[in-house]
């Protein structure tokens, strides 16, 4: 594929490794021809390179396959089952990084894997958390972009409205673990 197609979550291959696409960036220079700067991740290493080719220059497609995979729970790894086969198997700490602060056990979750091995797993954009702790809002404090602290059911803290409470259901972003709405 052109070096042009190279959109943010694009998945290519160099040097016999994947490469993700974290941020893309198109440079038209006066006089010279146009570039294309990418921010990418290395899915076997982690490793995050920025890399620029020249507009007309090709790259190599990374053949993944994409398949949802039911995780399980975490110890030395995280351990997901195929619910297709129940083949179960484990992907590093390091290969899954911020994303498994919203796993929850029992769902559903997009695993990528290079060469018949897990490589990375994708989240849904938002999903949906109850409260598990919470200070109660304060009276008074009814400005709309008061927010406060928060502990989901799986552990994991962000920030929320002031109005919300123990044991209601929040819609969180997965790519950026903010506050979306009520569910």
């Amino acid at each position: 594929m052109l070096a042009t197609e190279l959109k943010t979550g694009a998945i290519f291959k160099e040097d016999g490794h994947p490469w993700q696409v974290e941020k893309y960036e198109h440079v038209k220079t006066a006089r010279g021809g146009a570039n294309v700067k990418v921010k990418a991740r290395n899915l076997l290493t982690d490793q995050v390179l920025e890399k620029r080719y020249q507009s007309t220059a090709k790259v190599e497609d990374a053949e993944v396959l994409r398949k949802n995979i039911q995780y399980l729970y975490q110890d030395n790894g995280f351990h997901f089952m195929d619910p297709d086969t129940f083949e179960q198997f484990k992907i590093p700490e390091k290969a899954v990084g911020e994303k498994s602060k919203f796993f929850k056990e029992g769902e559903l979750v997009q695993v990528m894997f290079f060469e018949g091995k897990p490589v990375s797993v994708d989240l849904p954009l938002t999903m949906i958390f109850e409260i598990a702790e919470t200070p109660p809002g304060y009276k008074g404090n009814t400005v709309s972009n008061v927010f406060k602290d928060a502990t989901l059911i799986n552990g994991t803290k962000v920030k929320v409205p002031s109005f919300a409470k123990k044991g209601d259901k929040i819609k969180i972003n997965t790519s950026t673990g903010e506050y979306v709405s009520k569910a």
